[in-house]
């Protein structure tokens, strides 16, 4: 059905928080390939229910497979948690054994030991990641003794996906989510960004917090499992082009997509428009 020459890297995201990963993973990961793909046109994601979340996220991996991926990094924690497992056990055996689906998720947890001192960790996310419970049950599974409290901050996307994320308006809605955070556990010493847009409000987020807690960005713990999972697997590394070239695709219109896009990326962006 796909071909079976090597192709590049796919990076998926809702909107535009997935460059945020795809940044990271370039400067780790120069010499590859990749082609980013947005699904702009339904974001977000994080209110959507778990079918739909499926549906989408399905449909986004097909697109990249057909695009020419052998491996495909769902760069956005509400797909990581709703909708990988469910590709991973049931599609990826029929439309291709050899291809790989991987998120963002368990990098994050994976490193979360190294940073806390105390086992109390903190979770900001949509309310998808929240209430799907997928990092409490990871933790969980991970490291049995901690505690993990978690909070929906459902304006945090929309301030990001309409470039409010810098301005005075978005202040209430960070110290807001991060004061409901500390209420339920006042000792949380490590807060997870579970949203691959927040890193954006990185400078509100960090005034909020005020040093009470270590802040974690998901894309240089998700671009070093990358590269440690090339390294092991040198046969899936060699699926992968090396031309250290990047495409955008987005469900939206391009030229909008662009100006946007340069904000997470640093510089400029060309991008086109495909449907799913």
């Amino acid at each position: 059905m796909y071909s079976s020459a090597p192709g590049p890297i796919g990076v998926f995201d809702s909107g535009y928080g997935g460059l945020t990963i795809l940044k990271e993973i370039r400067k780790a990961l120069p010499d590859y390939d990749y082609i980013y793909l947005g699904d702009n046109a339904r974001t977000p994601y994080g209110t959507r229910s778990f079918d739909v979340v499926y549906e989408f996220t399905l449909q986004a991996v097909k697109k990249l497979f057909e695009r020419g991926c052998r491996m495909v990094i769902l760069a956005c924690n509400t797909a990581s948690a709703k909708a990988l497992r469910s590709i991973q056990q049931k599609d990826l055996p029929l439309l291709d054994p050899e291809r790989r689906v991987l998120g963002v998720v368990i990098p994050t947890v994976e490193a979360i030991d190294k940073i806390t001192k105390n086992g109390n960790i903190g979770v900001l996310g949509t309310q998808g990641t929240v209430s799907s419970g997928t990092y409490d049950i990871e933790i969980a599974k991970f490291f049995p003794r901690f505690r993990t409290v978690s909070q929906a901050c459902p304006m945090w996307v929309p301030l990001v996906e309409n470039c409010e994320y810098d301005k005075p308006g978005a202040d209430y809605f960070v110290r807001k989510n991060v004061e409901v955070l500390f209420a339920e556990e006042p000792d949380i010493d490590t807060i997870i960004l579970g949203c691959t847009h927040y890193p954006l409000m990185l400078p509100k987020i960090r005034e909020a917090v005020g040093g009470r807690a270590e802040i974690v960005c998901q894309g240089p713990l998700v671009a070093a499992s990358l590269s440690n999972y090339l390294e092991r697997h040198p046969e899936m590394a060699e699926r992968c082009t090396r031309g250290g070239t990047v495409e955008y695709l987005t469900t939206e219109n391009p030229d909008r997509f662009a100006a946007a896009a340069a904000n997470f990326v640093d510089g400029p962006v060309e991008a086109k428009r495909v449907e799913l």
